[in-house]
């Protein structure tokens, strides 16, 4: 009985984890992962981590090892500090994962965290600061492109009514604001940059900038990476498409598809017109 429950809670565990948008579920996965290896291995793992990728908002330092300006989001200090990070991107960033596609949410999420970072550098230039860790920047700038895509979802607290999400939003930002230099040990500005990011992102991409190729590019450097080994050069048929035609008309489908999904996720499948439901009809036929 007790192996049947133990195999059922992890097949479970399972379902719920491949169920997460797949930005998300990669976030929680690495940072949960360095976590544990850090409280495993204690000071002989920690402490390197730490001091080649947290983020040192010195400018100097800010420009020379550039890598901590990223690196710095997937490690924390403590167990409360790493669950309520990962739960709150979870609660909220997996609607707007799937509203706005990967790609965009990948953008505001790292955008997020890298604005949250630069602030931090524009304070430490004049007054100083210490090293940095945590998604906290980042995740704030996911619960503002929550709070801006769905202002009056419910919020709920222990204890408290349901409070809609551009109140509960506004109401965290502004208490990062009153604590500002409190000296309480938390990167307030951060979450004030990455807040401010986060806004912009979104509103970039809701009057139509397409964050989504800012991803592109990076998604084909590990393409030519991966693809660069294996490819072997053959001898050329004129009855057969070049590997780059049928590269590039796969790209193009991909890109049909994403704006398709979008335009479901604003309006619903009745609202696509006949031809882009014959195309979505085309490209599942595909894979």
């Amino acid at each position: 009985m007790s192996v049947y429950q133990q195999d059922s809670f992890w097949n479970a565990f399972k379902r719920g984890f491949l169920s997460m948008p797949p930005v998300i579920r990669t976030i929680i996965a690495i940072n949960v992962v360095i976590f544990v290896l850090m409280a495993l291995l204690g000071s002989w793992i920690s402490e390197p981590l730490l001091s080649l990728f947290a983020f040192n908002p010195d400018p100097f330092t800010a420009l020379t090892q550039p890598w901590r300006i990223i690196t710095y989001m997937f490690l924390h200090g403590g167990g409360f500090h790493l669950i309520f990070n990962m739960l709150w991107l979870w609660w909220m960033g997996r609607m707007v994962e799937e509203s706005i596609g990967p790609r965009t949410f990948s953008v505001i999420f790292f955008g997020a965290g890298i604005g949250g970072a630069l602030l931090q550098v524009a304070y430490a230039s004049v007054f100083g600061a210490n090293f940095v860790i945590g998604a906290s920047g980042a995740v704030l700038g996911i619960m503002v492109a929550f709070a801006y895509l769905f202002p009056t979802a419910p919020i709920m607290l222990l204890f408290l009514p349901p409070i809609q999400a551009r109140f509960f939003v506004a109401g965290w930002i502004a208490l990062d604001f009153l604590l500002l230099g409190s000296g309480d040990n938390v990167a307030r500005l951060v979450h004030l940059g990455g807040a401010g990011t986060g806004f912009l992102l979104t509103k970039m991409h809701y009057q139509g900038y397409d964050l989504s190729s800012l991803v592109r590019p990076i998604e084909q450097i590990f393409k030519g990476k991966g693809g660069s080994k294996k490819k072997k050069k053959k001898p050329k048929r004129s009855d057969m498409y070049a590997v780059s035609d049928v590269e590039i008309m796969e790209e193009q489908d991909v890109d049909e598809l994403d704006e398709i999904l979008e335009k479901i996720s604003k309006k619903g499948y009745d609202g696509l017109t006949a031809e882009e439901k014959k195309k979505l009809f085309d490209l599942s036929k595909k894979n």
